[in-house]
């Protein structure tokens, strides 16, 4: 698979799918903000075993994980990408805050890259697909780490005004994509903050400011992350995709992912606001869309339809 450049416009064309490479601030900040929580993750065990991790961190940590981790899965990806269900102004306000804790990006350069990830899934014009190189094992290699951070580093920013219009037309989505870096900065030292107040130490702050700060936004985003490497390479294809399309389902990140994990069916059907469909799939994201419609925040969900699962099923060989 070959590298993209973007495609020429011209005045009754398409935009193009990119609009260049990112500037060299962002570039500084990602390293920032990957590198460390990825230096974190690899810090945690050995830090443990020191006995600097305590209940309090946990706590703290698990929470900032939940809301950051579902404001990506049900906000983010299901909602503001795909449209999976209608949410009242003050839910698309929060599910979009929440998403940004996650630090993997503001809100309408992610969901770009995403409707663009599934305009090409696994082809040219992808810009993530673990398939770029080949498919031979050293190929398949670099593949895996382009497809799971390394094009973070190297991109070209898909087009907003292609892929995601409707976001840029939306005055509260464009506040909160400017509020950012605010918001990374409130993701990062709050923790710090209430592990501080609730043990009233500084190695309080310190050890949440590790814990349920650094290693909470390194783990969220290598699950993240393994979306796009992992779950193009790896797993079961039970439905069926669009030729060359190599979405699979990954069992073992389907908890701590929210249900992302059941991948191969999000690619049979992307609008589908449940994606764990068959018997056993655990999918908290989908079960969180129920509460909110049952809480009447949410409507028009597009739920999983039996006849449309069944046509969707790979037919079995005679």
């Amino acid at each position: 698979m070959t590298s993209v450049r973007a495609e020429a416009a011209t005045p009754a064309g398409p935009k193009p799918l990119t609009e260049g490479p990112q500037p060299r601030g962002i570039l500084v900040a990602l390293y920032g903000f990957v590198v460390i929580p990825f230096l974190a993750v690899f810090a945690a065990v050995p830090v443990a075993w020191g006995g600097w991790l305590t209940w309090t961190d946990v706590v703290i940590g698990v929470v900032f994980y939940l809301v950051g981790g579902l404001g990506i899965t049900v906000g983010f990806h299901r909602y503001f990408t795909h449209g999976s269900f209608k949410a009242k102004r003050w839910l698309r306000i929060t599910l979009a805050v929440a998403g940004s804790l996650a630090i993997e990006g503001g809100i309408i350069q992610w969901v770009a890259d995403h409707r663009r990830h599934h305009a090409f899934s696994d082809q040219e014009g992808d810009p993530h697909s673990p398939w770029r190189y080949g498919t031979g094992f050293w190929a398949l290699t670099k593949g895996l780490w382009h497809a799971h951070m390394g094009w973070l580093f190297s991109r070209e920013l898909s087009n907003r005004a292609r892929f995601a219009p409707d976001l840029l037309a939306d005055r509260d989505i464009r506040i909160v994509d400017r509020l950012f870096p605010t918001i990374v900065i409130f993701t990062v030292l709050a923790p710090a903050a209430v592990g501080g107040l609730v043990t009233w130490s500084w190695r309080g702050a310190l050890t949440a400011l590790f814990w349920a700060g650094f290693v909470r936004i390194g783990l969220l985003h290598h699950v993240t992350w393994s979306i796009n490497s992992v779950c193009h390479v790896y797993g079961e294809r039970p439905f069926e995709v669009r030729e060359g399309d190599k979405a699979s389902n990954f069992w073992p990140l389907a908890i701590i992912s929210f249900g992302e994990s059941w991948h191969n069916l999000h690619h049979a059907d992307p609008t589908c606001a449940r994606h764990g469909v068959l018997r056993g799939q655990i999918d908290s994201s989908a079960r969180l869309i129920w509460l909110l419609e049952k809480a009447g925040a949410a409507s028009h969900v597009r739920w999983p339809k039996p006849d449309r699962i069944a046509a969707k099923m790979v037919k079995s060989e005679a």
